[in-house]
This record gives structure tokens, sequence and C-alpha cells, in this order.
């Protein structure tokens, strides 16, 4: 009969080990969050220019009709009635359009979120399985 052989001792990791593949596992976790809120904080910095280029569009082609169609609709109505009331039909015109306008560009703004609700709910749950990492 042979003898058995040997046991053979399973290595587990040292203290060492286990630190620095915790901190591993911090250090990934963390990037990954930062990278969850940069993409986050893009799309809402890209709904923001979007709102904030058709305000400011908005604004500059109100001031161009204004100018330009005012002079126009203030003289050719000057031919049927008196000059001054035709100015004063032409501004109540382009003050409603102005007033269209901003509230169309304040209705945008407010579907603009910045802050970023998905990493703000994942750092919550990390936060959580941090404080109990069993659960």
């Amino acid at each position: 009969m042979r003898p058995a052989p040997p046991h053979r001792q399973v290595a587990e990791p040292s203290i060492g080990d286990l630190v620095e593949a915790i901190g591993q596992d911090v250090s990934g976790l963390v990037r990954t969050e930062i990278e969850l809120a940069k993409a986050e904080l893009t799309q809402e910095f890209a709904k923001a220019g979007k709102a904030g280029g058709m305000l400011g569009g908005a604004g500059y082609a109100g001031h161009m009709v204004m100018l330009f169609g005012s002079l126009t609709a203030v003289f050719a109505m000057a031919n049927v009635i008196n000059i001054a009331w035709a100015a004063l039909i032409v501004t109540a015109l382009w003050a409603a359009v102005g007033a269209a306008l901003y509230v169309s560009g304040r209705a945008g703004w407010r579907n603009v979120h910045l802050k970023p609700e998905q990493t703000v709910e994942s750092l919550k749950e990390d936060a959580r399985w941090a404080r109990h990492p069993t659960s």
C-alpha cells in the first residue's frame, strides 16, 4: 500500500492583499460613478444649450423683426391712420410676439435638470451597501 498523499494547503490571501483588492474595487467604483455623472451632466448641458440658443435666437430675431417690420408696418399704416396710432398698434403686436417667445423659451428651461439623478441614487445605494455589505 501506498501512503496517502500529503494534504495541500490552500493559501489564503493575506490582509494586505485583501486591503489592496478592496482599494482597487473602491477606486473602480469611484471611477464608474464619475463617468456616470459626466454622462448625465453632458445630456443636461446639451438640453440647456439648446434652450439657451433658442432664447438667444428668439431675442435676436425679435429685435430684427421689430426694427424692420415695425418701420414697414408703421409707414404702410400711416397711409390710412395717424402715424402715432400706427406705431402704437405695431408696438403692441410685437410685444405679444415677444411674450409668446419668452413663454416658449422658459418652458424649455423647465425641462433642464442639472442634478445628476441617477448618480445621486447610485451613490446613495453605494453608501447603503458600504454600511451593510452583506445585505
